[in-house]
C-alpha cells in the first residue's frame, strides 16, 4: 500500500456542546464504529479509532469498498449495521470475534454498511490541509456512483433542518448531530468538530459497584431498572466521580454490601444462561483480561443519572451522575419513566 496518507491515522474528534453551532455544515451522528478506510487498488485496510485495523472482522465490507470507491483513496466514516429500520449497535459489537468461522457466519447474517463523511486523500493528493467544504465536494464526486452498502452521509447548512434532524433521526437509532466548520482542515486526534447529543435523566437503582483500576476505590456504580414482571434488569453504569469521592463511596456503601447468592443478579453467575448478553461479571468482548466482577449491594439506594439514549434495554453509553434520590423508593425505578423516541425509518436518512 502506497497512499499520500498512510495508516494508522487517529480520526478527527468532536467536542460536546449544548446547541447546534452555525458553522456551515451539519450531518447526522452515526452510532457505529468510527473507521478510516485506506484503499490502494485491491489492498484495503479498515482503521479503527484506536488505530488498530478491523479489516478481518468485515470481509463483506472490504469487497463492497472495492466495488464502490476510487481505486486509491482514504475515507473517514462509520461502520454500521442496520436491522429493520434502525441502527443495531448490539449486532455490530458481535462482529468483533476471534474465530474466523464466526466472522464469516456473521458477515452473512448481519452484513455491515459504511457511511462516509470525509475524504483525506484521493489518488496521489493529500487533502488533509484542504478546507472541509472542498473535501465534502470531492467526497460527493468520488462516491456519486456508490451503491449500498456504501453511502455518503446526508448534510445540511440550514439550522432549522439540522434541528429537525436532531429530533427525528433519534428514532432510527442515531444519537445526535455533528457540526463541522466549513473552512477547517483535517486534524487527527483533535476535537475540531462539535457534537450535539440527546441528554435525559432517569432514576436508577444502585445494585453494585466495580473496583477502580487504580486500587481500592469505586470505579463505577452498576445501575438497574425494574421490568414489568418485577425483575431488576442491569441497564448500565455511572462512573463520573472525582477520585476523592470514589474513595468515600466505599465507606458509604459498606452497609449495603451483601452476598451474591442473596442478590437479584445472583443467578447471573451461570454465564451459559445469558449467551450474547452484556451482564455484570461477564468477560469484556474488547479486553478478555479486563475484570468485570462486581461487589453486590442490596438494591435500596436510588441515583439520578443523565443519559443520551437507550440501546435495547440498557443505556448505550456510560451515564453521568446528577444526584442521589433519597426520596425515591427503589421499587418505583422502572422503565416506564423513560422517554421513547419517535420511530424513524433509517432508509429515509440514507436515501434508500
Amino acid at each position: 500500500m502506497d497512499l499520500p496518507v498512510m495508516p494508522p491515522v487517529a480520526p478527527m474528534l468532536a467536542k460536546s456542546v449544548k446547541e447546534i453551532p452555525d458553522v456551515g455544515h451539519v450531518e447526522p451522528k452515526w452510532d457505529g464504529f468510527r473507521t478510516i478506510v485506506f484503499r490502494d487498488g485491491d489492498e484495503v485496510e479498515l482503521g479503527s479509532r484506536n488505530e488498530k485495523p478491523m479489516t478481518r472482522y468485515f470481509p463483506e465490507l472490504v469487497e463492497s469498498i472495492k466495488a464502490n470507491t476510487p481505486d486509491r483513496c482514504v475515507l473517514d466514516g462509520e461502520i454500521i449495521i442496520v436491522t429493520g429500520d434502525r441502527l443495531d449497535f448490539e449486532a455490530l459489537q458481535q462482529r468483533i470475534h476471534p474465530a474466523a468461522s464466526r466472522v464469516k457466519l456473521l458477515s452473512e447474517q448481519t452484513p455491515a454498511s459504511f457511511v462516509a463523511f470525509d475524504v483525506l486523500a484521493l489518488d496521489d493528493e493529500d487533502l488533509t490541509q484542504t478546507p472541509f467544504a472542498e473535501r465534502r465536494r470531492r467526497l460527493e464526486a468520488a462516491l456519486k456512483n456508490a451503491k449500498p452498502p456504501v453511502h455518503v452521509t446526508p448534510a445540511t447548512s440550514d439550522l432549522t433542518t439540522a434541528q429537525q434532524w436532531f429530533t427525528q433521526f433519534e428514532g432510527a437509532g442515531l444519537d445526535g448531530v455533528v457540526a463541522k466548520p466549513v473552512d477547517g482542515t483535517y486534524q487527527p486526534d483533535k476535537r475540531a468538530m462539535f457534537k450535539i447529543k440527546h441528554e435525559r435523566t432517569a432514576d436508577c437503582v444502585v445494585a453494585g459497584y466495580r473496583w477502580h483500576k487504580s486500587g481500592d476505590i469505586v470505579g463505577s456504580l452498576l445501575l438497574g431498572l425494574y421490568t414489568d414482571d418485577g425483575r431488576l434488569q442491569h441497564v448500565g453504569v455511572v462512573a463520573s466521580f472525582p477520585m476523592a469521592r470514589r474513595a468515600s463511596l466505599v465507606e458509604e456503601l459498606a452497609t449495603l454490601r451483601t452476598e451474591i447468592d442473596d442478590h437479584p443478579w445472583g443467578q447471573w453467575a451461570d454465564q451459559s444462561a445469558h449467551e450474547g448478553k452484556r451482564i455484570p461479571g461477564s468477560v469484556s468482548r474488547w479486553n478478555a483480561g479486563k475484570d468485570l466482577s462486581f461487589v453486590p449491594l442490596r438494591p435500596e439506594l436510588v441515583v439520578e443519572v443523565a443519559y443520551d439514549h437507550m440501546e435495547g434495554d440498557r443505556f448505550r453509553h456510560t451515564t453521568q451522575f446528577r444526584r442521589w434520590r433519597t426520596d425515591r423508593d427503589a421499587a418505583s425505578c422502572t422503565y416506564d419513566q423513560l422517554e421513547e423516541p419517535i420511530r424513524f425509518d433509517l432508509a429515509d436518512i440514507l436515501g434508500l
